[in-house]
């Protein structure tokens, strides 16, 4: 299963995909905001976007509502890993349709979790 982790902090990046690697996944593509995402997304075919919201240029909101809005794309598991936890940005990132929200700080543990619900509610677990 390919991956595409996209946050404009590599340290952010380099957790969740050793994360990843931690629970059998190999196949990652890093990028380090939305447009450099959306720009690989639609050059490259990946199976699972992992992003954060807060980034410069486009954020994690504005990279779902391009994918949720791009035919070839639409269905692509998104998981949004952020520090925003109000009640109100859950809600507008689910009505924006992320599969599932993991606030940060985060343990492997729930980010494992919540990527199983996410495969298993897509049928790819």
């Amino acid at each position: 299963m390919k991956f595409l982790v996209v946050d404009d902090s590599p340290t952010m990046r380099r957790i969740v995909i050793n994360a990843l690697k931690t629970f059998g996944h190999n196949d990652i593509v890093e990028a380090e905001d939305g447009q450099d995402a959306l720009n690989k997304l639609l050059a490259e075919s990946f199976e699972f976007v992992i992003t954060d919201w807060n980034m410069p240029n486009m954020t994690g909101l504005e990279l779902t509502k391009a994918i949720r809005s791009t035919d070839s794309l639409k269905n692509l598991p998104i998981l949004m890993v952020t520090t925003r936890g109000l009640k109100q940005d859950i809600i507008e990132a689910l009505q924006a349709k992320v599969n599932n929200y993991v606030v940060k700080p985060f343990t492997p543990q729930v980010l494992k979790e919540k990527l199983d619900a996410v495969l298993k509610a897509v049928g790819l677990a």
